[in-house]
């Protein structure tokens, strides 16, 4: 699970520097929390990997229906909830026709309960979360690979936001999109999709056998990267349409698991894409087997 880089910048003054500095201490420990979580998931991985993030991608389908606002909330959370039940449980045995049918007939019924005005957001919201938990089934079904493809996630997705978020702080400069993420520079953006690329090439080759693969690994970890920050942009841009700052209170200095997880539900997509276009004998085969 991963931290943002969507904060605004730094003051010169110093009454500016100090809620920043104070900011900074729960942003650690949270962040540290739950790349500690994350990892027991890994570590444990099978079913014990499946429910933590099966919570965690029903915390962001609740969250996201919290954000629209609409009709029967209520409803809509009991129903999405099910579905991802639904959703996990399918592509942990590799039944995507399944969980596909399971969560069209969830998004229709979402998308009755919203409500006008809300319809085609509900439902895109249960299709974000599902994604989430889907893609990470997927790819964690090769007992050999699956592990290596998750940690070169983490790797990508924490080392980006981690190096964008100091590095913006740091050398600032010209935002991004000021009126959708005020605190994303270039220089931040630009410097943690590079470290990002590098952590994700040296995890994603450690061990591997054969030749090493660099160039390919490389690219495919910088374009993921890159990915992953426009997954932030996205969720930065979903959340201004709807005026709201945070996507929940949950976890103290970051907001809700929604805002830590956007660019990382965009990079795990992107890997199951490429997994799925590349083929061999399972997605995290099809990511890492380049010879």
């Amino acid at each position: 699970m991963a931290s943002g880089q969507d904060r605004p910048e730094l003051s010169s003054s110093k009454t500016a520097s100090r809620p920043a500095l104070a900011d900074l201490l729960p942003r650690l420990l949270s962040s540290l929390a739950l790349m500690a979580l994350a990892l027991a998931a890994w570590w444990f991985g099978g079913d014990i990997f499946v429910v933590i993030w099966l919570a965690a991608a029903i915390a962001v389908f609740c969250e996201w229906q919290r954000i629209i606002d609409g009709e029967q909330r209520l409803a809509r959370y009991l129903t999405g909830s099910l579905c991802l039940v639904l959703v996990a449980a399918f592509t942990s045995r590799l039944d995507f026709k399944l969980a596909v049918l399971s969560l069209a007939g969830a998004a229709l019924l979402m998308a009755a309960l919203a409500g006008p005005g809300r319809r085609i957001w509900a439902s895109s919201g249960l299709v974000y979360a599902s994604v989430l938990i889907g893609s990470l089934c997927l790819l964690s079904n090769d007992a050999s690979l699956g592990p290596r493809a998750i940690l070169w996630l983490f790797a990508i997705v924490w080392g980006t936001d981690v190096f964008a978020y100091f590095a913006g702080r740091t050398l600032g400069g010209p935002k991004i999109w000021p009126a959708v993420s005020p605190g994303k520079t270039w220089s931040g953006t630009l410097i943690g999709i590079a470290c990002g690329a590098v952590l994700g090439t040296f995890v994603g080759l450690k061990g591997l056998p054969g030749p090493v693969p660099l160039l390919h690994v490389f690219a495919l970890s910088l374009i993921t990267a890159a990915v992953a920050q426009a997954g932030d942009m996205f969720e930065s841009w979903m959340k201004r349409r709807f005026g709201v700052k945070d996507s929940g209170r949950l976890i103290p200095g970051h907001g809700g698991l929604m805002d830590r997880l956007d660019g990382f539900i965009a990079a795990a997509v992107f890997a199951v894409a490429i997994g799925l276009l590349h083929g061999g004998t399972s997605l995290a085969a099809g990511l890492f087997d380049w010879h």
